[in-house]
């Protein structure tokens, strides 16, 4: 087996996860195929790269060691791809667009009103992911034209020198969701406190959600059993009062499930908007302020969180002026 510089970006995807679930599930594979790779890898080198324990995998020296010498190469050969593709698509991509985004309940919104407001025959095409670190790495790769992503609070996301980027909001307070019948649902806040003895769920494959969570939690003084998993299945069992879990505050009002906002808003993210390096800042004005106002209509839609803008008098709550 030769070394290529797909084996070095496997070597950083896992070093940067810190797991192996979560690195495949960022290169869009299954766990077994890349751990069978890693170990090509390693065989390939002569030694091992990462020590697998418990609650991830770590570089050994040696896998430090090649690490320090693969991400110079890859950011060489990333640079190279995007001046090229940048060469090709002038004058080609003027009629395109491609936005990435985490998940948002402002997407729809945006897309929306992008649709009117762009040009007549213009391509949108949209990529979602968990990760916004991948849909950084799409911008500066030249894949992505844009990307909207939320960053968790003291977990600083992974951001390729050079993109520009805008705030939409400097910190968006997370909420939680529970079932109705939970009996902190009979209350407009809910203090952490009262969710001691809730088993709490969170995707762990979403940058910056677990270590967040766990940082409020130990600063909470609780330590509740957690659930590891997708918020879809996270879903169907806060319903039947299995679980709680984290959600954004502009999550829609649903008949057998409450959303309520934590005491003092321990939890919180900061919502960003990239765009990659010699893109159109005109055209990046523009996607930027129907974001804005596509995010203040699903944030003034969700009740509780309607709600928390009055308490605290956010700006949100007025309309720029035209």
């Amino acid at each position: 087996m030769e070394l290529e510089v797909r084996h070095l970006r496997v070597l950083c995807a896992i070093a940067d996860a810190g797991s192996l679930h979560r690195a495949a599930r960022q290169l869009g594979m299954s766990q077994p195929s890349l751990t069978t790779q890693l170990r090509r890898i390693e065989n390939t080198l002569g030694g091992e790269l990462f020590l697998r324990e418990r609650t991830g995998c770590r570089p050994t020296p040696l896998g430090r060691s090649v690490l320090s010498r693969a991400r110079p190469l890859i950011d060489g050969m990333s640079a190279l791809l995007t001046e090229t593709r940048a060469a090709v698509a002038r004058g080609l991509d003027d009629r395109r667009l491609r936005i990435g985004s985490t998940a948002s309940r402002a997407l729809a919104g945006w897309l929306r009103r992008l649709r009117q407001r762009l040009p007549d025959g213009m391509d949108l095409s949209l990529h979602m992911n968990v990760s916004a670190n991948v849909l950084l790495r799409m911008v500066a790769a030249g894949h992505l034209d844009v990307a909207f992503v939320h960053e968790v609070e003291g977990c600083p996301l992974l951001v390729p020198d050079g993109l520009p980027r805008r705030v939409l909001v400097e910190r968006e307070p997370q909420f939680i969701s529970m079932a109705r019948d939970h009996p902190a649902a009979a209350d407009p806040v809910v203090d952490l406190t009262d969710l001691a003895e809730d088993r709490w769920m969170v995707d762990p494959t979403v940058d910056g959600e677990w270590d967040g969570l766990r940082r409020v939690l130990a600063a909470a003084g609780i330590d509740p059993p957690v659930l590891h998993a997708d918020y879809h299945t996270a879903a169907s069992l806060i319903v039947v009062g299995e679980a709680i879990a984290p959600c954004q505050p502009t999550s829609g009002p649903r008949e057998d499930m409450a959303i309520r906002p934590l005491r003092g808003d321990p939890l919180a993210v900061r919502l960003l908007l990239y765009r990659r390096p010699g893109a159109d800042t005109e055209m990046h004005a523009l996607l930027y302020a129907e974001l804005a106002a596509a995010y203040r209509e699903a944030a003034l839609r969700a009740a509780p969180y309607r709600q928390w803008l009055l308490r605290n008098k956010s700006p949100l709550l007025h309309a720029p002026a035209a």
